[in-house]
């Protein structure tokens, strides 16, 4: 019997049930591909060994850290403060949180270094939102746990957020093609395809913009919205930089080059 009190199993559970996820937007997107090309089983593999890995360390830190963070809140939340809209305000609460932090990993050179091994995919598929360097997954949980500490956020938020943000990016990254109009509704609210791949256009300008992960109001209020369209032929990845192997991914971030400018 499964122990659904338990953070670790809960974790797993979430993993396991977001991996289900990815394959039926995988089988979705082939059955009604947005862009006709494809990016290749092999990168599939790369962008999954690199989940694989961030499974093993969510176990072994950023669950420990989420944990720790949670159990050291101010505590300056009155009793009676609980329900659905404290929920529903912890995850617009976190869900700009991650917007300021997406935008310093792509403004602060040494973060840029862990971020840029997901811009590196030279295609978008569910699997792109699973594509994160151990570096980057581990830095991110550190800095949440002050704002878990700091806004009192308790664990069934972060696990509530967690979950939204991965079903969120599955779909934001995948090649699936939606009708005109609803997309165009959609986007009015949540984070489309067609706004996050501007993000992942091998342009710079379009690169640092669009740093939305589920709300794509935030971008409008900051004035980080591409007007650059989503178009069948749009490059993706980074400017000047190439996709690598796995373990030249793994330790890319390490190498001696020249920081962005």
């Amino acid at each position: 019997m499964l122990d659904m009190s338990d953070p670790q199993t809960l974790t797993v559970a979430k993993g396991l049930a977001v991996a289900v996820w990815i394959l039926l937007i995988l089988t979705a997107e082939r059955a009604a591909p947005a862009v006709s090309r494809r990016g290749g089983w092999p990168r599939v593999l790369r962008n999954a060994g690199l989940f694989a890995v961030n499974i093993g360390l969510s176990r072994l830190a950023v669950i420990p850290i989420t944990v720790f963070a949670t159990g050291m809140t101010l505590d300056w939340r009155p009793a009676w403060l609980d329900g659905g809209w404290v929920l529903l305000a912890d995850l617009v609460l976190l869900d700009l949180w991650i917007y300021f932090w997406h935008r310093a990993n792509h403004m602060v050179p040494f973060l840029w270094r862990f971020h840029e091994i997901h811009h590196l995919d030279e295609f978008l598929d569910a699997s792109s939102a699973v594509r994160f360097h151990a570096g980057e997954v581990l830095m991110s949980a550190a800095v949440r746990a002050g704002v878990i500490i700091l806004l009192d956020v308790p664990l069934a938020s972060v696990l509530a957020f967690e979950t939204l943000v991965l079903i969120a990016a599955v779909f934001q990254h995948s090649n699936v093609r939606l009708p005109a109009g609803l997309e165009r509704a959609l986007s009015m609210v949540i984070v489309t395809p067609s706004i996050h791949w501007v993000h992942h256009h091998a342009v710079r300008a379009d690169t640092d913009s669009n740093y939305g992960t589920t709300l794509s109001l935030w971008d409008r209020i900051f004035a980080t919205l591409s007007p650059t369209p989503r178009t069948a032929e749009m490059e993706i990845g980074v400017e000047r930089a190439h996709d690598g192997g796995f373990l030249a991914l793994l330790v890319r971030p390490f190498l001696p080059r020249r920081d962005r400018g």
